[in-house]
């Protein structure tokens, strides 16, 4: 996996979990707005957090091994997100 797909990735899995965010926000209207905005920010500081990563590789160390755990941090920080948002539906 090259950096480019991982960059990709990263814009696509965010952008795709907020606006899935979006559609929670119509579909639930009794859910406070201001939580789904706070799980929007939260995707952004991640985004900005993993591409700050990948610019920005460790000097010592595999950078297979380095990038591989990248990619696992963005699909275990995106899953926390998916739950935070699926427990607001069932409030």
């Amino acid at each position: 996996m090259n950096l480019r797909v991982i960059k990709k990735d990263i814009e696509f899995l965010v952008s795709d979990f907020i606006e899935d965010c979006l559609l929670f926000s119509m579909f639930h209207e009794e859910v406070p707005t201001e939580k789904v905005e706070a799980l929007m920010n939260a995707a952004n500081d991640l985004a900005e957090d993993l591409f700050v990563k990948v610019n920005h590789p460790a000097k010592e160390g595999s950078k297979k091994a380095y990038y591989n755990n990248i990619v696992k941090e963005l699909y275990a920080g995106l899953d926390a997100l998916c739950e935070k948002l699926s427990a607001l539906a069932k409030k």
